[in-house]
């Protein structure tokens, strides 16, 4: 139940009264303003914590009272940073975006594990964190740089037989996942307050930073887990040049 209990927990945040409001609250646009999204536009969203990236996509189709809306590369709910959002004919162009190179930046957790590796769900398995040195931390993520295969979490929304395998984990379903190959091309220590880690990683896409936190603790025997997570960049494309959800839409009553 360990999805589950999160978005038990954080329901209000996620899809609580006062989120649904601001969602459902109409823009009223002209049909020359709309005709530009719907000829395709590339939006930079700086995706909130606690959103679901379907909230973010709901919230400007909603606004915009247009159908094509998709994003180019989930961000968990936990994790907040830049979304693209292509709205109209650019949805064509949504591949071209997921497949280039990410930057994270976020911090590990050392000492537990988690079964989602990440806060979803509860720590377990803790143990004492040793003064690990930097050498020996930045030896660890040398073992999880360049073209490595790696095994994503179970708790995750890839697919088996239509079913994404959260739910078949929830279940209690025994999942077999293969290693698949992924290349980090840069993973650097950037601090080190333990038992706090802080990093910044380039990785293509397919990458699951909640697996290499997972994979960073096992490397040092001590666990970690994924504790906060921010996507700084896809491609050319920053979040320094990205607005809020709220912003965006609050730009297009201000244009109206």
């Amino acid at each position: 139940m360990a999805k589950d209990s999160y978005f038990r927990k954080h329901k209000a945040q996620i899809h609580g009264d006062e989120p649904d409001k601001k969602i459902h609250v109409p823009v009223n646009l002209s049909e020359e303003q709309r005709s530009v999204f719907e000829n395709g536009k590339v939006l930079l969203i700086d995706k909130p914590l606690h959103w679901t990236s379907f909230d973010a996509v709901r919230k400007i189709r909603n606004a915009l009272h247009i159908k094509k809306v998709g994003h180019a590369g989930t961000l968990d709910p936990l994790a907040t940073g830049l979304l693209i959002i292509c709205t109209g004919k650019f949805t064509k162009k949504i591949n071209e975006y997921m497949s280039q190179e990410k930057e994270y930046t976020g911090t590990f957790t050392l000492g537990a594990e988690t079964p989602t590796y990440d806060l979803e769900s509860e720590p377990f398995n803790r143990k004492p964190v040793d003064n690990f040195s930097p050498e020996q931390l930045q030896e660890a993520a040398k073992q999880f740089t360049g073209n490595i295969m790696q095994v994503p979490p179970i708790y995750s929304a890839l697919k088996k037989n239509g079913t994404a395998m959260y739910e078949l984990a929830r279940r209690g379903d025994e999942i077999e996942l293969s290693p698949r190959p992924v290349k980090v091309s840069s993973f650097i220590i950037t601090s080190a307050e333990l038992p706090i880690i802080s990093f910044k990683i380039l990785c293509s896409t397919g990458t699951y930073i909640r697996s290499l936190a997972h994979d960073f603790g096992q490397a040092l025997g001590c666990g970690a887990y994924l504790s906060s997570l921010r996507r700084t960049r896809i491609g050319e494309f920053e979040v320094n040049d990205a607005v809020g959800v709220e912003e965006f839409v609050e730009g297009l009553r201000v244009e109206v």
